[in-house]
């Protein structure tokens, strides 16, 4: 899963959400400096991209793009999931996503001085292009898209899918909510495993 579904699943836990937003940015277990709850929500975020990866329906989502993308298949299907997250927000909190996402702003900038480097580095970036409330749009995916592209200098033409989410909505979308409330499903239950041990 991408942003705005690793910090969805971190419910209302500021310290958990903090750990799942930087677990990209962590290597190994260099993270026993950070406040326990923080490498919660780090380990949290490793059992989220797990889960994630082995399942059936995003293994279905991920062979519609297979052809065309080969191993970046799974970075897109991420993104994409992210954007049927946004659109259907209004599905899974009463808080309007306008309003989420600039909380989560405020947090991270709040306690910018224990993020890692890279994660320092993008953070700006994702508050001036507001990522988080402009995957609902197919402008604000196309602006993702383009950047990751830009950074694999082409070869992964994740600038294209655009296409391929536009062609394959429907069926997207509906792998999404089947496998989003699995995985809701298991978020919340590692989540108390995790805060009870």
């Amino acid at each position: 899963m991408n942003f705005l579904a690793h910090l969805y699943l971190s419910k209302e836990n500021k310290d958990i959400m903090i750990g799942n937003f930087i677990a990209d940015h962590i290597r190994g277990n260099k993270f026993t400096h950070y406040p326990e709850n923080i490498q919660k929500g780090i380990l949290l975020h490793r059992e989220i991209d797990t889960f994630t990866d082995t399942h059936k329906i995003v293994r279905k989502s991920k062979r519609r793009l297979h052809e065309r993308y080969k191993h970046y298949d799974g970075i897109i299907i991420d993104i994409f999931y992210d954007h049927f997250l946004a659109i259907n927000w209004s599905s899974y909190s009463q808080i309007p996503l306008d309003t989420y996402v600039n909380s989560v702003y405020k947090l991270l900038q709040r306690n910018y001085e224990i993020l890692p480097e890279k994660t320092q580095e993008m953070l700006p970036y994702m508050i001036k292009y507001n990522w988080l409330y402009n995957y609902q749009f197919a402008k604000g995916i196309q602006e993702v898209l383009t950047g990751m592209n830009n950074r694999t200098k082409g070869k992964s033409k994740m600038n294209l899918a655009t296409e391929d989410l536009l062609l394959h909505y429907d069926a997207l979308q509906n792998d999404f909510f089947l496998f989003f409330n699995d995985l809701e499903e298991f978020s919340d239950k590692k989540t108390k495993q995790l805060l009870s041990s």
